[in-house]
Parts: C-alpha cells; sequence; structure tokens
C-alpha cells in the first residue's frame, strides 16, 4: 500500500470516529497498532470496524472477512467504507442489521 492509501486510510479512520461521536455522542478511539499487530481499524463497544476510504469501493466481502476475523467472544463486525465524493456506508451481515433495525420498530 502506497503512502498516500495510507494517509487516506487514517483520515478515514478519523472521519468514522468523528462521525460516530457526532452522531452517537460515542467516543470511538483509532487502534493505532492495528497494521503492527492485526485487529480492527476502530473498536467501539461490541463492534470491531474496519474502515476502507478508496476511489471506488470493491472488495466488501473481503473486508467484511477481515473485520471478522478482529473479533471474538461475541464481538460483532462492521465496515464503513466510502469512495471519493460520496457518502460513507455500512456493511453489517443482514442478521444483525434486522436485529438493529428491530430495535426501532
Amino acid at each position: 500500500m502506497g503512502k498516500s492509501q495510507r494517509t487516506k486510510g487514517a483520515s478515514g479512520e478519523r472521519e468514522v470516529c468523528h462521525l460516530i461521536r457526532d452522531v452517537l455522542g460515542v467516543e470511538a478511539k483509532r487502534n493505532l497498532s492495528q497494521t503492527r499487530e492485526g485487529g480492527c481499524d476502530i473498536a467501539v463497544g461490541p463492534y470491531h470496524v474496519e474502515v476502507k476510504r478508496r476511489a471506488r469501493i470493491g472488495q466488501i466481502y473481503d473486508w467484511m472477512d477481515q473485520a471478522e476475523a478482529s473479533c471474538q467472544n461475541g464481538e460483532r463486525p462492521v465496515v464503513f467504507c466510502r469512495a471519493d465524493k460520496k457518502p460513507w456506508l455500512v456493511v453489517l451481515t443482514a442478521e444483525e442489521a434486522l436485529r438493529l433495525l428491530g430495535n426501532e420498530l
């Protein structure tokens, strides 16, 4: 991964942390050792978040696999992704999305 992509990734992680704080009022912290030690980009509550900011969105299943690999003991994977000049999207398993939607119904 080139320097530009690493810079975009760190910027994306900061954007998602701010988004979580602004919308939910919850502090989310970047996992600064994740590149070296593995794991997720951001852990917030039971969610292990992978953040992908790319020119184009593509490898969603690979990204979800990466998020799932960092989970243990009931933790749940989530992927935030954003293409250039597009809004953030969130990828969850259907079961997790329905569980969350069910809380609103």
